[in-house]
């Protein structure tokens, strides 16, 4: 089907909904780079997500979800198909020792309602810039806390367009993966289940945190988070770091010299610049070290 087809169809049947042609998909990720996307729709409602994804699963129409584009790079070429922002689905409510939040909504955010309603369990996300549905994927973690931990239930599409209640029984969380990746679910929502603890000593921690993220990472540029994932016995910063990698750049991408596990944008790169670097990194480390590294940043879009 033609573009201009799928946006009459997808327009008469939610009239609500924002769709947008030919977006530039660099307003849309952390490190600001990326082509454009055929079609970028931004519902609202969960029913509206469902005709979406049922209508691309019908039409054989590509189908990619992006939440704040924190972990993501973008292939210049863009990507083909839909692809659906959850920016609107960003809702946090807290009964008792419970959080109910959008997959949309800030984990930062999520974990801050969290320290107003005297809350813990959260204090280990206050740092993390990615959505709810972004750290339930890669089963987020940090500073000694991971979304494993208190996660309870979650809403979700699957690719055919059906609408399930998981429970902690099947969330298959492992290190940086969970069932939501594997079988490459559309989440709606998140239930947390925290306990009730000291307000004083939450805010302490997360200051902590908060002070040792600033301090050693290169929140100064633009960048897509911890490039890669830790290899068994190993540490890729220091892997990296040790291959005297940092300040390496290719175009204006650039291993930080703060962090050598991060890549920043410091001069108008393109996610080319920051695949060529990401390439030069492991191949590096491969023939020095004999370890691979593999991405923890998602890698996206039209070849």
């Amino acid at each position: 089907m033609e573009i201009v087809n799928i946006m009459k169809d997808l327009q008469k049947k939610l009239p609500h909904v924002e769709f947008l042609q030919s977006e530039p998909l660099s307003r849309h990720t952390f490190i600001k780079t990326g082509g454009n996307s055929d079609i970028f729709a931004i519902p609202s409602e969960i029913e509206e997500l469902q005709v979406i994804v049922q209508y691309a699963a019908q039409h054989e129409i590509p189908l990619t979800i992006l939440g704040k584009g924190t972990n993501v790079i973008i292939r210049d070429s863009g990507i083909r198909g839909i692809v659906i922002s959850l920016e609107k689905f960003n809702k946090i409510s807290v009964k008792d020792e419970e959080i109910y939040c959008g997959s949309g909504a800030s984990i930062i955010d999520v974990s801050r309602a969290a320290l107003d309603s005297q809350l813990s369990g959260l204090e280990f996300a206050c740092g993390i810039p990615g959505t709810v549905g972004g750290a339930l994927i890669m089963n987020a973690g940090a500073y000694g806390g991971e979304i494993s931990e208190v996660l309870t239930h979650s809403t979700v599409i699957t690719p055919s367009g059906e609408i399930l209640t998981l429970g902690r029984d099947q969330f298959d969380f492992a290190y940086r993966n969970s069932v939501f990746a594997k079988k490459k679910y559309i989440i709606v929502d998140a239930k947390f289940k925290l306990v009730k603890g000291n307000p004083t000593a939450i805010k302490a921690k997360m200051d902590e945190n908060t002070f040792l993220r600033e301090s050693k990472q290169p929140l100064e540029y633009p960048s897509c988070g911890s490039v890669f994932k830790r290899p068994p016995n190993h540490y890729a910063g220091k892997l990296i770091q040790d291959s005297g990698l940092q300040g390496t750049r290719i175009g204006g991408a650039e291993v930080s010299t703060k962090h050598a596990g991060f890549i920043v944008n410091v001069d108008h790169a393109t996610s080319s610049d920051y695949i060529q670097l990401i390439r030069h990194v492991q191949k590096t480390v491969k023939d020095k070290f004999g370890v691979d590294l593999e991405t923890e940043v998602k890698i996206i879009g039209d070849e």
